[in-house]
């Protein structure tokens, strides 16, 4: 799978701690191996992000995607559970 970050995105990951930043790093690399691994917990979600899915980064991290088309992620927010769902 192919991962193209949006501008919002990077903005939100540099705001994380460097350790978490690495986690989302390993996380992005296994989900452009295998994006529908366990370990990812990968969902669709509803309103307000309807149409886009969410994968695990941490216990409380999660970032948000949607599919451009069947090889192409587009991912477009990183952040806590509350950030993300308020």
């Amino acid at each position: 799978m192919n991962i193209v970050v949006h501008r919002r995105f990077d903005k939100m990951f540099a705001k994380l701690p460097a350790a978490t930043r690495n986690k989302a790093i390993m996380r992005l690399q296994l989900f452009a191996q295998d994006p529908l691994s366990p370990r990812l917990r990968n969902h669709a979600l509803h309103t307000p992000y309807k149409g886009c899915y969410s994968i695990d980064i941490t216990g409380d991290i999660r970032a948000i995607y949607y599919l451009v088309d069947d090889a192409t992620a587009l991912f477009t927010h990183i952040g806590t559970h509350s950030q993300l769902y308020r």
